[in-house]
């Protein structure tokens, strides 16, 4: 098929500009009118690239005749136009990279040939830790130890910024990843300066090595998490291999009473969907409660997106995008997305006639004020019922302690973490204003937070900043220690920093079960605070609301907040700002200038970024003594060649777990425990606790990470259960030690590794050294009764096995105990989504089988699987 007949132009400002038109398969006997727009935008994107040696014509037809389902998967290879990514998976990302280009050297082949071959961003935001807040010079005082802790991985990324074509670097303390994308970065559509071809007008799609990517489908653009090992391979020019998704509709009539906002609604679309399932599908949200939704409460939705389990959760544009890029100062897209989008009919009005996988209605005047905890993000709590929720499991203890010259009582429930988290929440001006206004209301009431709340704002712009400003509100939230403390991921990765150290030493001493309220997205065990056990999700008004009330079992309906100097209750409905309220403040105080003033500078950085000094080399200069930056062993003895696959004989289980292992509980991003194997390893190398930062903070040194593996300090292992943390047995001896040792004992010996686990295995972040570590650890397969989606990939990224119980069996019902010897058998013959036979020998050679589901889904990822992962395959390729 010529796909130039599909090209069609029209003319702006007295220039041409071309397109493809898909709308034009229509005459080839294709019904595009009824496709979802997220199949459309990716029936786009397979015709744009037809002919180019990867895309067929056999893939277009296959995406432009989508089914609402299909019985086995079809695959076909998408093309994004961008990459981002974040710190803490860019940064692994780029060593890989550095390490690639030794490879290349090594084989005496050009390393200058190693590069990003499409458009890369990647905005370093998750580095910064609360140390410092409740004054106005915090976020200096943070920013300056964020660049002490984190020099090394600064200098590597400033040598990359000027060592890699196609790669630009946000310096740090100018946002969150999600909030400069949604803001700046995307554009719904892109135009392409082709010489030869003209000016290419064609839909803005990304992906993200960060799994909250989804915030831009708010606007419509096709953007979702992938590990940065998958990410590498769509920079190095590899297509992003995916199956033909099922695309499941939720339909949204109705309007969002008074009192309840974006946060309440996502909170109850995340337990809806969790409960539907939509793992590996698009959702995308249709129907006439739509028009009553802002951008930015679409894209607080978006944003949760891996929180309810799907890869995608779009709304397709209408005149609120247009109007949107408009008032963010990007007016020439937003023209010709009025243009195009009419020309190709993907501009949204309602009356279109979309067939879905299947349709989920909400209302959403049955929307209720929620909160979600206290550990899984899909756990929603009417707040008139938390009170009685969290009663069911907090006891009455409690502890005397001093702050100053005040003596409080720090128990059970009380809140000590209130955090206005950056991803989420801080894009959508009507929470953020919200939460000033409730906190102006407030400080005039005369309440005040507890002395031992610690208190942040954390932006995810400093377009918000402005806007508080302006509006004279800020002051407010400074009254009441909401000062900002940083631009960037905080609390919602663990980077919530230290408490008080009378608060910590009651906890210890008291075994207190504490809570934190933030406004983010994730809330996992031991993932904001390894010291506080109840973590709640929340909007930032009622961020606020719960600081000054000072702790979670509160009904704020029959209960005081608080009292004023003169003894008087003030309750919640007293100072809660009304809707029309809010929506004054933000039409006084947002506008486009803002968007323009703070995006003008973007990539300068701040005079810390300005002093940071970097030699200029084609390969990174790397430094034996680092204790952050090494260079992997992914190509240690590295050949062309590709070996034979084999079965995998007489394993041994590293670890036996439960349902919902996170990323978190494999790799954690937080505090480095200086008993830990990893906290161990920094000392022996001269580094004091107090100069650990985080695990995410040390991505670049796989001696750090490999020993964090398995590393969470709530990981539920049950080969020792009851206890907790990372800590297995070593068989046939059964003595006991830290995951890492035994590791290491068992690569001694020669032996191979599994892990098995049940459902759900690998939620959460889209965490790369989850499966690098786990590879590097010796561990051959994992197997599962479920796998979330990117860490599965990641896993077949790195060349370990993922396999699933068939239905109905588990762990459990087949009575393994972790103790016996396995054999995976059958691998002559591995086919995507075959069969392979796993043999058992228990300690008294009593044998029996079972068959598992090999989870390589396409071709593509057994190739992947095949070559040893994906970087090893790239490589390959490369030379």
């Amino acid at each position: 098929m010529d796909k130039s007949r599909f090209i069609s132009t029209f003319e702006y400002e007295e220039r041409e500009y071309r397109f493809y038109d898909f709308t034009k398969l229509s005459k080839e006997g294709f019904d595009i009118k009824r496709l979802p727009y997220s199949i459309k935008m990716l029936v786009e994107n397979i015709l744009r690239n037809m002919g180019d040696g990867v895309v067929t014509e056999k893939d277009l037809f296959n995406i432009a005749g989508w089914k609402k389902g299909y019985l086995a998967p079809i695959e076909i290879p998408y093309k994004p136009v961008r990459v981002l990514m974040q710190d803490f998976t860019g940064v692994p990302a780029v060593v890989d990279l550095a390490a690639m280009r030794d490879a290349m050297a090594k084989l005496n082949k050009n390393p200058d040939r190693i590069n990003p071959l499409i458009p890369v961003d990647l905005v370093v935001d998750h580095s910064v830790q609360i140390d410092y807040y409740g004054s106005s010079d915090s976020i200096i005082k943070n920013v300056a130890l964020e660049y002490k802790r984190n020099e090394e991985r600064y200098r590597f990324l400033k040598w990359a910024q000027k060592s890699f074509s196609n790669l630009r670097v946000v310096p740090p303390n100018s946002g969150i990843c999600h909030q400069v994308n949604l803001e700046y970065f995307a554009k719904v559509v892109t135009i392409d300066e082709n010489k030869s071809l003209g000016k290419f007008v064609y839909l803005d799609t990304c992906i993200g090595t960060d799994s909250h990517t989804p915030m831009v489908n708010g606007i419509g653009v096709m953007g979702w998490g992938v590990g940065g090992i998958e990410a590498e391979a769509v920079m190095l020019g590899q297509p992003y291999y995916m199956p033909i998704p099922e695309v499941i509709g939720v339909k949204l009539v109705g309007e969002l009473r008074e009192g309840v906002t974006a946060t309440d609604l996502v909170l109850t679309v995340t337990e809806k969907l969790r409960k539907y399932g939509v793992v590996d599908k698009f959702v995308e949200f249709f129907g006439p409660g739509v028009k009553t939704l802002s951008i930015t409460d679409r894209a607080t939705i978006s944003n949760m997106t891996p929180e309810f389990g799907a890869t995608l959760g779009i709304f397709p544009p209408d005149k609120k995008t247009i109007d949107y890029l408009r008032l963010t100062n990007r007016e020439k897209y937003a023209d010709i997305l009025e243009i195009y989008g009419k020309k190709v009919g993907i501009l949204h009005t309602g009356q279109e006639k979309i067939e879905y996988t299947d349709i989920i209605e909400m209302d959403l005047s049955k929307v209720e004020p929620s909160l979600a905890g206290p550990s899984r993000p899909q756990d929603r709590i009417s707040l008139s019922e938390i009170k009685k929720k969290v009663s069911s499991y907090l006891k009455d203890k409690r502890a005397e302690i001093t702050i100053g010259d005040e003596k409080l009582v720090l128990k059970d429930g009380s809140v000590v973490i209130a955090a206005i988290t950056s991803c989420t929440n801080t894009s959508n001006p009507f929470v953020m204003i919200g939460a000033g206004l409730l906190a102006r209301n407030a400080v005039k009431k005369g309440l005040k937070v507890k002395s031992y709340v610690k208190t942040s704002l954390a932006p995810g712009s400093k377009v918000v900043e402005s806007y508080l400003i302006k509006s004279n509100l800020l002051p407010y939230l400074e009254a009441l220690g909401f000062h900002i403390t940083a631009y960037g991921c905080t609390t919602c990765i663990g980077n919530s920093g230290p408490l008080m150290s009378q608060v910590e030493d009651a906890i210890n001493k008291y075994d207190l079960n504490v809570a934190a309220v933030l406004s983010g997205n994730r809330n996992f065990e031991a993932r904001i605070h390894q010291k506080v056990k109840s973590n709640f999700l929340v909007n930032p008004i009622m961020v606020v609301a719960y600081a000054i009330a000072g702790k979670i079992d509160i009904d704020f309906n029959s209960e005081p907040i608080g009292y004023n100097s003169n003894g008087e209750a003030v309750f919640l409905k007293d100072i809660y700002p009304t809707s029309e309220d809010i929506k004054n403040f933000i039409d006084k105080s947002l506008t486009k200038t803002d968007f323009k003033r703070e995006y003008a500078h973007i990539f300068e950085g701040d005079i810390f970024w300005q002093k940071l000094h970097v030699k200029l080399d084609k390969t990174f200069n790397w430094q034996e003594k680092s204790t952050y930056i090494k260079n992997p062993p992914y190509f240690e003895d590295f050949t062309l060649d590709v070996g034979a696959i084999s079965d995998i004989k007489g394993a041994r289980v590293l670890l036996l777990l439960g349902d919902s292992v996170t990323t978190d509980h494999i790799s954690p991003a937080g505090e480095i425990d200086k008993n830990y194997p990893a906290g161990q390893y920094l000392i022996s190398h001269g580094v004091k606790p107090e100069d650990f930062n985080s695990y995410g903070s040390r991505r670049g040194n796989h001696e750090v990470m490999i020993r964090g593996t398995f590393g969470n300090i709530r990981l539920k292992n049950k080969i020792v259960e009851p206890k907790e943390g990372s800590f297995t047995k070593k068989f046939p001896e059964g003595y006991e030690c830290y995951v890492y040792d035994i590791a290491m004992k068992y690569k001694e010996e020669g032996t191979p590794l599994i892990v098995i686990a049940g459902k759900e295995y690998g939620t959460g972040s889209s965490r790369d050294w989850a499966a690098k570590g786990t590879m590097i650890l010796g561990i051959k397969a994992v197997i599962a009764e479920s796998f979330e989606r990117i860490h599965k990939s990641n896993l077949v990224g790195m060349g370990v096995l993922p396999l699933q119980f068939k239905d109905g069996e588990s762990w459990k019902s087949l009575g393994l105990r972790g103790d016996e010897l396995y054999n995976i058998v059958g691998m002559e013959n591995l086919a995507p989504r075959g069969e392979l036979t796993v043999e058992i020998v228990d300690g008294s050679n009593n044998c029996k089988s079972f068959n598992v589901i090999v989870r390589l889904d396409t071709s593509v990822e057994l190739e992947y699987y095949r070559h040893g992962g994906i970087l090893k395959y790239v490589l390959r390729k490369f030379i």
